[in-house]
């Protein structure tokens, strides 16, 4: 249905991350003054999240961006509350605080919830990671830790954590002249097996290159301090300290249809949540199984797509057809990884040491990559000759 007679779609996104923000920008661009956004989102800021893993290794902090200020350079309302229930018979979303918004259009884009699977682990939580691995790489350093496991649930759809984390940790260590043991044990066939061969292979050889171990095809238990039990083959590896990837969950929402087990949201190719009207999902709260930056900002693109045709814009109709940019950090040199994307393994993978997109950042997304660059380079104060 089209918005006639000059009035405007409102549309309601919430979510204020990479497929929240990338969706507001996307909009601006393709639907103009056809569209007026309101961004809902409890958080003040947004944070370049896939960067914190440099953060307990002495790395620069991590960038983070008002979103007040987002919100004024792009024209979007932004509310501070959080989509707690919804009423899509009659286009209301209600909010923690008890407020009643409607909508013409709506992009859910909450992102996943983050639970521990294993006990006797450290289940890492990229909102914390300096201040959950400050004492374990203290006590490498001072030599009280020679062996560690880096162990990861089924299914696995946030992937490259775990080995950036390892390739830091095996680096540090050989920095400090001391010697560590460091496997990683993966229910994929292999590393970031979902990139495809070529990718998988060029990072196996990162991998290898540090001295790191990998384990694939194997699905991990921990009974007890510092013993990993492997399946199917039944053998222990006994270690210092575990750390975990967290098991990713949907956001669950009262009022969106009914899900599997894990609460992720079902999308079609146009990224509608199926069996709803004018309700659009992007990002790490779908059912797509790989959870990226590059792949959330993509999704927002193609709900941008069908919210501005629904206000009129003369745009073309996309379907979601997603193509992999991602950036592995740990090792000699960051890696960089294109790949076209099935849902499980890559049909094809480009492995470089120079990234194949503009600009080249962690975060590949067509809008919102060059806008936090031009940020960025606003914010550094000229040289006065």
């Amino acid at each position: 249905m089209r918005i006639v007679d000059g009035s405007q779609l409102n549309v309601l996104i919430a979510g204020g991350g990479v497929a929240g923000l990338e969706a507001a920008l996307a909009l601006r661009e393709l639907a103009g003054d056809r569209v007026a956004t309101m961004l809902l989102s409890p958080q003040t800021e947004f944070f370049y999240r896939p960067l914190r893993v440099r953060e307990p290794f002495a790395g620069p902090s991590t960038k983070h961006y008002p979103l007040d200020e987002i919100a004024r350079d792009i024209g979007v309302e932004l509310k501070r509350d959080a989509l707690a229930w919804l009423d899509p018979a009659q286009r209301i979303v209600h909010t923690e605080a008890g407020d009643e918004l409607h909508y013409d259009a709506l992009l859910v884009a909450l992102g996943a919830r983050l639970k521990p699977r294993f006990r006797h682990a450290l289940t890492l939580d990229d909102r914390t990671l300096d201040e959950q691995l400050h004492g374990l790489i203290q006590d490498i350093e001072s030599g009280y830790v020679h062996k560690l496991a880096f162990i990861a649930p089924s299914p696995m759809p946030w992937p490259l954590p775990l080995y950036e984390l390892a390739l830091m940790t095996a680096r540090r260590a050989y920095e400090m002249n001391e010697e560590i043991s460091i496997t990683i044990v993966t229910p994929e066939d292999a590393p970031l097996a979902l990139f495809g061969d070529g990718a998988s292979q060029a990072v196996a050889r990162v991998l290898e290159d540090a001295g790191i171990e990998v384990i694939a095809s194997t699905q991990a238990e921990t009974p007890a301090e510092g013993e990993v039990t492997l399946y199917p083959a039944g053998r222990s590896l006994h270690v210092d300290r575990i750390i975990a990837l967290p098991e990713l969950f949907g956001p669950s929402l009262p009022g969106m249809p009914k899900t599997d087990g894990h609460g992720f949201i079902s999308i079609d190719g146009q990224c509608r949540v199926r069996e709803l009207e004018r309700v659009f999902a992007a990002g790490d709260a779908t059912d797509f199984n790989i959870k990226l930056g590059s792949v959330a900002a993509q999704q927002a693109d193609v709900a941008a797509v069908a919210i501005a045709r629904l206000a009129g814009a003369p745009v073309d109709a996309v379907s979601f057809s997603p193509e992999i940019h991602a950036v592995l950090l740990g090792g000699a040199k960051p890696l960089y990884i294109t790949a076209h994307a099935t849902g499980t393994h890559g049909s094809s993978s480009i492995v470089s040491d120079e990234p194949d997109w503009h600009p080249g950042t962690k975060i590949a997304a067509k809008y919102l990559s060059p806008y936090l660059e031009s940020r960025d380079r606003a914010a550094v104060p000229a040289v006065v000759a």
